[in-house]
């Protein structure tokens, strides 16, 4: 069975899509530490970042780096933190999230609920710093 990033990337899922090339897919996470937290992955279901061919782990981090410097631009931050946990869904995947402090990188913290029109404006903020 495909993994709901699977299910995200051939559109069956809805998201609050960033930006795509042939390679990696990047999204919104729809229970974010702090608006603007972006989820990056590889479009081939591959479970854990690590077992990535080396070329591909390389690509992906380039491909994350003009996401964050993106983010950056579009959301009122100190950093882009970058998080590679991979335990809540079998899809290698990078977070992306803007923070202010170390705290806000805390998995353990409470998500936050924006609203879908609110989402659709952080989406639309950050492509806009990608053009």
């Amino acid at each position: 069975m495909a993994s709901i990033f699977s299910r995200i990337v051939t559109g069956e899922i809805p998201c609050y899509k960033i930006a795509e090339d042939e390679q990696f897919f990047a999204f919104l996470d729809i229970n974010p530490l702090t608006l603007g937290h972006t989820l990056v992955i590889p479009k081939k279901e591959i479970d854990y970042l690590y077992d990535l061919e080396d070329q591909q782990l390389a690509d992906i981090h380039i491909f994350a780096k003009k996401i964050a410097i993106a983010i950056k631009k579009a959301i009122p931050c100190k950093r882009i933190g970058s998080a590679v946990i991979g335990l809540e869904v079998p899809h290698a995947h990078i977070h992306l999230i803007p923070i202010k402090k170390e705290s806000d990188m805390l998995f353990s913290n409470p998500k936050l609920s924006p609203a879908p029109e609110e989402m659709e404006q952080v989406a639309e903020s950050i492509r806009k710093q990608l053009a």
